[in-house]
């Protein structure tokens, strides 16, 4: 069931859509901007009142793509092989070293100030 509002709101993403592909077909700066029109288009579909109803009720997900009536799951693995992750040196060794370096940092600059007392 579709209300005036959800037409209303249809409607300008139609409208948005149609403007995206005009840009697109004259090239030039105005082609770089398509995409961003097919964004809008696509963002103005969430902000259909019924959705939103349904969103604030608990009936529909909140990161849905609009039109979607089922989950999709991801198309492969989402996380990378333990070898493909090692990549630099170890975290503890640079932690380990930044402390260091810090410390003697800091020695040198206080026994620097030594030199110079304020008064």
């Amino acid at each position: 069931m579709s209300s005036k509002g959800d037409k209303a709101v249809e409607h300008g993403a139609d409208k948005l859509d149609e403007l995206a592909g005009k840009a697109a077909a004259r090239g030039g700066l105005t082609a770089k901007l398509a995409g961003e029109l097919a964004d809008d288009a696509s963002f103005l579909r969430k902000l259909k009142p019924s959705l939103i109803v349904a969103r604030a009720k608990g009936e529909a997900p909140k990161n849905q793509e609009p039109g979607a009536t089922s989950v999709r799951a991801p198309s492969g693995p989402q996380h990378a092989s333990r070898q493909q992750n090692v990549a630099g040196p170890n975290p503890f060794l640079v932690a380990g070293a930044a402390f260091g370096i810090g410390t003697l940092l800091a020695k040198a600059i206080d026994w620097r100030g030594h030199a110079h007392p304020r008064r």
